[in-house]
């Protein structure tokens, strides 16, 4: 009995061994069963629904289709200024391009052709719609222009009370609805003009009521001066009557060098 089991147990060990091998093999990735090749099929399987079939298009091809689709609608920045469906006559200057002659004479009534910019809307003394119109107005440049039809940067650096009289350099913009010749934009000298917020009357006031104290001085910033009037008691008075008069005919200022109100 022994001798017979004996070849029958060799069978069993062989097969053991046989099969031992063949999943190893299989786990090495050689075999027939490897996850990488089998995934794909496993997939198409599980979810065996429509496909859809999609085209890599190449990033200049890209932009070339792009540049033919139309760009969004900016507003123009002029458009600020423009009323729609108003007169074309009254537009302002930046709403309108117009053929002007610089040969006309100075001083002289001319008329120019206009043309509104694109956007503007715009009517005639009829209502009706206009692009093209004529626009009357004086032969003269921007800068010839009277002092009321364009707005110049104040300076506060500079003193109004100062002999002579102090000049700034100006940076000056003509009004819309003024129309001349040339940069609309043009610098120009101004004498020293603005205001610090002191009045007049209230230095005045305390000239003649506290200026033995000094009070005249320090309410126009000028503090040296009124230390010296506190201590040497007005001067004795004549320091204080002298400041009445000065304060008085607006000789003494501000120490800013502004104007009184």
């Amino acid at each position: 009995m022994e001798a017979a089991a004996e070849p029958l147990r060799s069978v069993r060990l062989l097969s053991r061994v046989l099969l031992f091998l063949s999943q190893c093999y299989v786990l090495s990735g050689d075999g027939s069963l490897n996850l990488e090749h089998s995934q794909p099929l496993a997939q198409a399987i599980k979810d065996p629904g429509p496909t859809g079939i999609f085209t890599v298009v190449p990033r200049a091809a890209e932009n070339k289709m792009l540049s033919h689709l139309p760009e969004s609608t900016e507003i123009p920045p002029y458009m600020m200024k423009c009323p729609s469906n108003g007169l074309c006559s009254r537009l302002p200057a930046d709403c309108i391009d117009c053929a002007t002659n610089f040969s006309c004479t100075y001083g002289k009534p001319v008329t120019f052709d206009c043309t509104v910019k694109p956007s503007v809307t715009c009517v005639d003394q009829d209502l009706k719609p206009q692009r093209n119109f004529v626009i009357n107005m004086t032969c003269r440049f921007c800068w010839q222009l009277p002092e009321t039809d364009y707005e110049c940067a104040n300076s506060t650096s500079c003193m109004t009370v100062a002999c002579p009289r102090q000049r700034y350099l100006a940076n000056c913009t003509v009004r819309d609805h003024i129309h001349c010749l040339g940069n609309r934009t043009f610098p120009k000298l101004l004498y020293c003009n603005w205001t610090g917020g002191y009045k007049w009357s209230t230095a005045l006031a305390l000239s003649i009521t506290l200026g033995g104290f000094g009070a005249d001085r320090f309410y126009l910033g000028q503090w040296r001066e009124g230390l010296g009037k506190l201590f040497s008691f007005g001067g004795l008075g004549i320091w204080t009557l002298i400041d009445v008069l000065l304060i008085g005919v607006g000789y003494v200022g501000p120490a800013d060098g502004s104007l009184y109100i």
